[in-house]
């Protein structure tokens, strides 16, 4: 029989379909539940006027479309002026076609990743670090914050002193660094520059709102560093595979997150190879043997 988990996961979690989260911010579950989705991904209706700029759009899912028009009922809206995507993983771009098959023709704003961006029949509109997209009672500020994703933005909305986290930063647990387009290095960068930002409060992609921004990014940065000393501490003790490390390191989570942690666990592992604090033997970092240097 397995042991309940002890750490924050958002397995189990639950959200409402829609609600009102500030005077400028109404959010719309994706409808597209799993193990690191938690209850879906939070897209969200951004602004005060009769036309909202939508950011994220869900996986696609047919079920999403009518908690969208709820959403917009709820803000008292008319509709949509364009699309904003904090980066290209399915969760977050997969909707957007969908969403202007039903709504019209829309403009979608993300930064370029070409080899992701392809997969989807839409037209990207190029923006990086420092763009600004207003609408009406809202201005959001792109952030370029790699680590999760290479494309990732997230937005302050400087009305507010708020940030859309995207996945760099969730509302229960912490964001996994794919082996794919992740880097450990750059993630914990770009945590620093969230936190120079000093946001108040943080809308994430997944889970509730977070009150105290400032805050959870200083949780986010000393948690990564302790998950670095777990990391050089199991090595250390004789574990030298990505697995048996995940076993000792997330023996508290339960095992459906397990390959996920590897990943993260893989990330730990090439940032301190980068540092000549680790070696390897085998090309593949999964699969390696790793010892401490």
């Amino acid at each position: 029989m397995s042991t309940p988990s002890k750490a924050p996961v958002m397995l189990g979690l639950e959200m409402p379909d829609v609600d009102v989260w500030s005077d400028r911010v109404v959010v719309a579950l994706g409808k597209n539940p799993g193990p690191f989705t938690g209850p879906g991904t939070n897209t969200y209706l951004i602004g005060t006027g009769s036309r909202r700029v939508l950011l994220d759009t869900g996986d696609g899912r047919a079920e999403y479309l009518p908690v969208l028009e709820q959403a917009l009922e709820r803000a008292g809206c008319d509709g949509l002026q364009e699309i904003v995507l904090t980066h290209g993983h399915p969760d977050h771009i997969g909707g957007a076609a969908d969403v202007i098959e039903r709504f019209g023709p829309l403009e979608v704003k993300k930064r370029p990743w070409p080899e992701v961006d392809a997969r989807y029949p839409i037209a990207i509109t190029a923006i990086d670090d420092g763009a600004r997209v207003e609408t009406e009672g809202a201005t959001l500020r792109a952030l370029h914050t790699p680590g999760h994703a290479q494309d990732h933005l997230c937005f302050i909305l400087e009305e507010e002193g708020a940030l859309f986290s995207g996945d760099n930063v969730l509302g229960v647990g912490t964001t996994v660094i794919p082996s794919q387009g992740g880097s450990l290095a750059e993630y914990l960068q770009s945590l620093e520059t969230l936190l120079a930002a000093a946001p108040g409060r943080i809308y994430p992609a997944h889970g509730p709102c977070i009150e105290d921004g400032a805050g959870k990014l200083r949780e986010y940065i000393d948690h990564r560093l302790e998950r670095e000393r777990q990391i050089l501490e199991t090595l250390g003790a004789g574990a030298s595979r990505v697995p048996a490390i995940v076993k000792i390191v997330y023996a508290a989570y339960p095992e459906a997150l397990h390959a996920a942690a590897g990943q993260s666990v893989t990330s730990h592992l090439l940032k301190l190879e980068q540092e000549g604090r680790v070696e390897r033997e085998g090309a593949e970092p999964l699969t390696a043997s790793w010892r401490t240097a």
